[in-house]
């Protein structure tokens, strides 16, 4: 496949994944006028807002991904489903 830019392949994988962050960074920017956040103590050790826990839960997600791909054989969609459940997980009671 040709590369964009001279650097980087834009895949459909790859496009989904950037396009899911920004409309993650959209809906949260949206929310957070519609609905002022809080501090608050989850699982966590900090207080965090939506955003804080937005931002550790991609992070964890990430490194969660690299582990897996370099790791295990197993099939990287897996890997990309965990993260997501991570995700999810330190949004909703981090």
């Amino acid at each position: 496949m040709e590369e964009v830019f001279g650097w980087m392949a834009w895949t459909p994988p790859v496009a989904v994944f950037f396009t899911a962050i920004v409309l993650m960074l959209i809906g949260m920017t949206i929310w957070e006028i519609k609905s002022p956040t809080t501090e608050r103590r989850g699982f966590l050790p900090i207080s965090t807002t939506r955003g804080d826990r937005l931002f550790i839960g991609l992070l964890t997600a990430a490194y969660l991904n690299l582990a897996w791909a370099g790791l295990t054989e197993m099939d990287q969609a897996i890997g990309a489903a965990v993260g997501i459940l991570v995700l999810l997980i330190v949004m909703r009671w981090g």
